[in-house]
């Protein structure tokens, strides 16, 4: 996974949430309340969480050696 390390917009530390994030979420837990309980209360910030995409197993299907 490759999330960003910092916020596009303000700069803030986010890449170390990232695991914690998934985690929880994939356990079940509700998006909005794990980023509560993470400390990301700014939008930019929950926008690069929330809207993160994970591309690379799909773009490894195309790579040729």
């Amino acid at each position: 996974m490759m999330i960003p390390v910092r916020c596009f917009s303000c700069g803030s530390l986010i890449g170390d949430k990232w695991e914690r994030f998934a985690e929880r979420v994939k356990n079940g837990e509700d998006p909005a309340k794990v980023l509560d309980s993470l400390g990301v209360t700014r939008y930019c910030c929950r926008r690069m969480l929330l809207s993160n995409v994970d591309v690379v197993d799909e773009i490894l299907r195309y790579y040729q050696e």
